[in-house]
């Protein structure tokens, strides 16, 4: 077998996730327009959420896929509980808050990599755990602002009112990006291997070409937020990689515990030590408003995507192949 960390910097699309850092750095006028970066965005959830609806409907209701997505679901409610304790020592609540639930929930894309490099290495896993995906986006922006409310009331001086609970799950769940992985995965099981047939021209042949475009994106607009990022301090730099690192470790032992395969087990710890910049943000956005964006955007974004993109990936793949092979 390759070495994992050779063969993920050599992996065409991460060399466009460097490609791109380069050419932001060097202040060239490539760009990738909005809206088609938004297509890229909403074309690999799309496709994601099908492959996992597919693999569903092939496999069924298994053991294995109802533990995955208990310990996800288990994973979604703890990360920011204590993400949120650690934070607020430092910053001011609001923006731990904010911060615990764009890293208790996930990044698609990192999962998207992460599944791509399974398939080079060859080892397998189960499509469900696209179930795992989305049932982890929820939990912990929920979570967050329930946090945030719970601020609010304690906070004499704060007459702004608590976001309505009802509002807060009508925000979450129908979020367009959150809602077409959901829908992808329904239709996915729906349709089943007759659907895979059809779709398999789009979801499959163009999906690694796609995923090099967008991670090209990635790279320019992770150069261009550096310096947005600077205020944040040591702490906040130091928060996005060590956590993401626990989370992983976390994720893992539960993984071993449980007896998951080594596959369903790598891709549970790369959700776990993900963190969101797409859904989260803009659900909080709206739900913490006293939030500093800059500060939950850019962390997620600038520190733990290209850290878990470039060097996360290997390192947890080798971490299992060592513990559970």
């Amino acid at each position: 077998m390759n070495n994992p960390l050779l063969s993920n910097l050599l992996d065409p699309a991460i060399l466009f996730f460097f490609f791109g850092l380069f050419a932001a750095l060097v202040r060239s006028n490539l760009e990738i327009p909005g809206a088609i970066s938004k297509f890229f965005s909403l074309y690999l959830l799309m496709a994601v959420g099908f492959k996992g609806g597919v693999a569903i409907a092939q496999s069924g209701l298994s053991s294995d896929m109802l533990l995955a997505l208990g310990l996800a679901m288990l994973l979604a409610l703890v990360i920011p509980a204590y993400s949120y304790a650690i934070l607020r020592r430092k910053i001011p609540a609001y923006d731990a808050a904010a911060i615990a639930a764009t890293y208790g929930s996930v990044s698609a894309v990192t999962f998207i990599t992460a599944t791509s490099f399974l398939t080079r290495q060859g080892v397998e896993f189960g499509g469900y755990m696209a179930v795992a995906l989305v049932v982890m986006e929820s939990p912990a922006i929920i979570m967050a602002v329930l946090l945030a409310n719970l601020v609010r009331q304690q906070d004499k001086g704060q007459h702004a009112a608590p976001v309505p609970f009802r509002e807060l799950m009508r925000e979450a769940f129908t979020d367009g990006a959150h809602l077409l992985l959901l829908g992808g995965l329904v239709i996915g099981a729906i349709t089943g291997e007759a659907g895979k047939k059809v779709m398999d021209p789009f979801t499959g042949d163009l999906f690694k070409g796609i995923l090099a475009f967008f991670l090209l994106d990635m790279g320019l607009l992770v150069a261009k937020r550096l310096r947005e990022f600077r205020s944040a301090g040591r702490f906040l730099t130091g928060f996005g990689i060590v956590v993401p690192l626990f989370n992983a470790a976390l994720a893992l032992t539960l993984a071993k515990l449980t007896g998951l395969s080594s596959g369903d087990a790598f891709l549970l710890c790369v959700l776990a030590a993900s963190a969101s910049y797409i859904v989260v943000p803009a659900v909080i956005k709206y739900a913490i408003p006293e939030a500093n964006p800059t500060l939950y955007f850019s962390m997620s974004l600038v520190i733990t995507f290209p850290f878990n993109i470039l060097l996360g990936i290997p390192l947890y793949f080798s971490v299992v192949q060592a513990w559970f092979n």
